[in-house]
């Protein structure tokens, strides 16, 4: 399934960013010949009445618009003002610009979609601030609602999130307005250094030593795995857990925190099952972490309640203003991203932040999981970020071409062949590396 949904998000924002080149470039009077969706041999095709193939190939890893161009070959005499060459600077760029637009455009209706239908959240209340950390310095309690950061309101967990990242690899210090349990609001002034730079997967909440409440879940099982430690002692969903080696288990945290500590270590477990007690043997197998540690674990998964009615916000906007908010959320996203990109070349947020497909497979297949409005979310993020990569200046990339176009409308002419030849290999060389790099990245946390 993971990779089910990988192919359909990629499969869906090639096309729609490929739309892009193709849309403008049929307005600009230039002959496409294919339409591919996927690299390599089609799998499929059909034409329309421009003569135009449309494909589908087998790789799904992106796609492409050819068009009529003389740089490829020799073309008809009377084909030849349909040909991409013959085309001015300003439209050979707005062809090149098409594609990037057309993620953005994607993007803000994708969340105007999500903001008109409403989203839900987790109300943002603390449960537990850690000793020593940013968010202890700064005077945050337990209880505390957070309602603003940096001037910015906050509503839902993933809203603070998405207002700490803007702080990742900084030194600075911002305001948070929280407000307690008895409605008292404070202003508290947050101070980070160097905040989380090295961090290869970075944790905006627990980095500031913020746990959010935690609802009461008790010791029940809800999934086993099979083959694991827990299916073969016998246990089953639905069981609850009492006790271990005689001593009461509080909560389902308490539970885990206990099987933890017990690498191949045989526990007495006093389990209730359908209202009656029984005794078990489970010797939860080792596991060791990336980090190193080493940990017990047993293959159960818990059964959660559902949230209380009052731990979730939902927010929903009108037709208008969701358009306005969908804009403003898509602007901030390039403005991210771009951010991002800057402080990964300044050294101030790591490389180990890259990702590649298998990341992005992994992510499709969990934001699917999560239901459609998570899905679209995934889908407007990430073309966002298509778009922003394919607007960099690096030859071979769509910024590149602007760049080389952009060049010849000051010039009067183009870039001399052995210049663009040469910038080509340069762009070649970046775009590997960071391939390579993203995908080192993705194996290592495999």
């Amino acid at each position: 399934m993971t990779l089910l949904y990988f192919i359909i998000a990629i499969s869906v924002l090639v096309v729609i960013h490929e739309y892009g080149h193709f849309w403008v470039a049929r307005r600009c009077g230039v002959k496409v010949l294919r339409f591919s969706v996927g690299f390599g041999n089609p799998l499929f095709s059909w034409k329309d009445k421009h003569d135009t193939e449309y494909a589908i190939a087998p790789i799904p890893l992106g796609g492409y618009v050819k068009m009529l161009d003389e740089r490829e070959g020799p073309v008809p005499e009377h084909l030849l003002d349909q040909a991409f060459t013959q085309k001015s600077a300003w439209q050979r760029i707005a062809i090149a610009a098409a594609g990037p637009i057309a993620n953005f455009l994607f993007a803000i209706v994708a969340y105007w979609i999500l903001f008109v239908a409403g989203t839900t959240g987790v109300v943002p209340v603390v449960g537990e601030v850690k000793d020593n950390t940013p968010a202890a310095l700064a005077g945050l309690r337990s209880g505390d609602e957070i309602i603003a950061i940096d001037g910015e309101e906050t509503t839902s967990w993933q809203e603070v999130s998405w207002q700490l990242v803007n702080f990742i690899g900084e030194d600075a210090s911002f305001p948070m307005i929280v407000q307690s349990d008895s409605g008292v609001q404070r202003r508290l002034e947050v101070q980070v250094s160097a905040w989380l730079s090295d961090s290869e997967a970075p944790d905006p909440v627990g980095g500031l030593g913020i746990e959010p409440r935690r609802l009461d879940i008790p010791a029940q099982l809800g999934q086993i795995a099979d083959d694991g430690r827990a299916q073969a002692a016998g246990l089953k969903p639905g069981d609850t857990i009492l006790a271990i080696d005689n001593e009461t288990v509080s909560d389902w945290y308490h539970w885990v925190e206990q099987v933890q500590q017990a690498p191949e270590q045989t526990l007495l477990l006093t389990i209730d099952r359908d209202g009656q007690q029984q005794a078990i043997n489970l010797t939860p197998a080792r596991k060791e972490l990336d980090d190193g540690e080493v940990i017990g674990f047993v293959g159960a998964g818990v059964q959660v309640p559902e949230l209380p009615a009052d731990w979730l916000r939902t927010s929903q906007a009108g037709i208008f203003q969701g358009l306005s908010l969908g804009i403003e959320k898509t602007g901030s996203l390039i403005g991210f991203t771009l951010e991002s990109l800057w402080k990964m070349i300044q050294g101030d947020v790591s490389v180990k932040n890259l990702s590649g497909p298998i990341t992005i497979a992994k992510v499709a297949g969990s934001s699917a999981s999560g239901g459609l409005e998570s899905f679209i979310g995934f889908l407007a993020l990430l073309s966002v970020s298509l778009g922003v990569l394919n607007l960099l200046p690096v030859p071979m990339l769509d910024g590149g071409h602007i760049l080389f176009y952009s060049a010849e409308l000051l010039t009067g002419k183009p870039l001399p062949e052995k210049v663009q030849i040469a910038a080509i290999k340069v762009g070649m060389l970046l775009l590997f590396s960071l391939m390579a790099v993203a995908f080192y990245n993705d194996i290592s946390r495999l």
